[in-house]
C-alpha cells in the first residue's frame, strides 16, 4: 500500500504519476509554488486543529494539487511529503533562491542596518532570493526582497555548510523540542536529523520509521561511533561519540546531551530497548 506521507492521492483526486496504481476521479500534475512564510505547519487535514506532521520552510517549493476553502494540499519539493497548509503560506513559483540561510536563527532586518526594526525571522535550511549587498557600520548585508539578511549567516543555497552533520546539530543544543517541527525554532527528534544531514548535503526522508528504513546501514549496537544514528520505536538519536548522543528529546522538551547508557535505561520501561542502529553512508 502506498504511504500517504508520500504519495498524494484521495478517492476525488490524486497526482498524475499515480495513475494505474491508485483510483482517484481526478489525476493533475501540481502547480509550482514557494513558501512565504517563515515557517508553515504542514498537517494532515485541512484544519488548524489537526496536528501538525511537518514543518515547511521559507522559500521552499512545493506542488500545489489542490486549493480549497483556505487550504492548499501540496506536496513537498524537497523530500515528497504530503498535507495540507494555510493558502496565506504559498506565493508563486517566483525567482529561484540564490542562497540559504546557514545559522541556526536570523532576522531579515527592513533595512541593511541591524538597528532597524525587523522584518521576520528565518530559520536556516530556508531559501532566500539576494538581489544586492550593501554595508552599514562594517556589517556586510545581502538585500532581499522585503529588507536585508546577515551576509555572514547565508551561503549559496544547497551549498554543504560542513561535512560532519553531528557539528550542525550541536548548533541546535537547547532550541525547544517541537512535535513536527524541523525549524531552529523548534525541532522533533528526526527534524533534527533531517536538517542537520541537509545542511550538509545529504537528503533524508522526513519521520523516524522512513529515516530507520532507509538511511544507511543497519550496525550493532558495539560497533556506534560519532554520526551513527539510533532507533526506537518513535524516536531517534545522533551519536556524538561511542557513548554520547545529541537528541531533539520530549524528556527535557529540548535538543540536549545524553549519554546512550542513560537513555536507554530512561526509555526501556515505557518504549521497550532500541529496534537499531545505522550508520549513514
Amino acid at each position: 500500500m502506498l504511504d500517504r506521507r508520500l504519495n498524494a492521492f484521495r478517492t476525488d483526486l490524486a497526482e498524475k504519476r499515480l495513475e494505474g496504481q491508485v483510483e482517484a476521479l481526478r489525476f493533475v500534475e501540481g502547480r509550482p509554488a514557494r513558501l512565504i512564510a517563515s515557517t508553515t505547519a504542514m498537517r494532515p487535514q485541512p484544519s488548524t486543529t489537526s496536528g501538525m506532521d511537518t514543518e515547511l520552510l521559507f522559500g521552499e517549493p512545493v506542488s500545489v494539487l489542490d486549493r480549497a476553502n483556505g487550504w492548499a494540499w501540496v506536496k513537498s519539493g524537497v523530500d515528497d511529503y504530503v498535507g495540507y497548509v494555510e493558502e496565506t503560506a504559498l506565493g508563486g513559483p517566483g525567482a529561484e533562491p540564490t542562497h540559504w540561510v546557514t545559522a541556526p536563527r536570523t532576522f531579515v532586518y527592513s533595512e541593511p542596518d541591524m538597528k532597524r526594526p525587523t522584518a521576520t525571522a528565518l530559520s536556516m535550511g530556508s531559501r532566500i532570493t539576494v538581489t544586492g549587498e550593501a554595508e552599514t557600520r562594517g556589517t556586510r548585508y545581502l538585500l532581499v526582497d522585503g529588507g536585508a539578511v546577515i551576509a555572514k549567516h547565508v551561503a549559496e543555497v544547497d551549498m554543504p555548510i560542513s561535512d560532519d552533520y553531528v557539528s550542525v546539530a550541536t548548533r541546535f543544543l537547547a532550541s525547544p523540542y517541537l512535535w513536527g517541527g524541523r525549524s531552529g525554532f523548534g525541532l522533533d527528534c528526526s527534524g533534527l536529523v533531517q536538517l542537520s544531514m541537509m545542511m550538509t548535503g545529504k537528503a533524508v526522508l522526513r519521520d523516524t520509521d522512513m529515516q530507520r528504513a532507509s538511511i544507511g546501514t543497519e550496525i550493532g549496537r558495539n560497533e556506534l561511533k560519532r554520526g551513527d544514528l539510533v532507533f526506537w520505536k518513535g524516536h531517534v538519536a545522533i551519536m556524538v561519540d561511542a557513548g554520547m548522543m545529541i537528541h531533539s528529546s520530549g524528556f527535557t522538551m529540548d535538543v540536549s546531551h545524553e549519554s546512550l547508557a542513560d537513555a536507554i535505561k530512561r526509555i526501556e520501561p515505557m518504549y521497550g530497548l532500541p529496534l537499531l542502529c545505522r550508520r549513514p553512508s
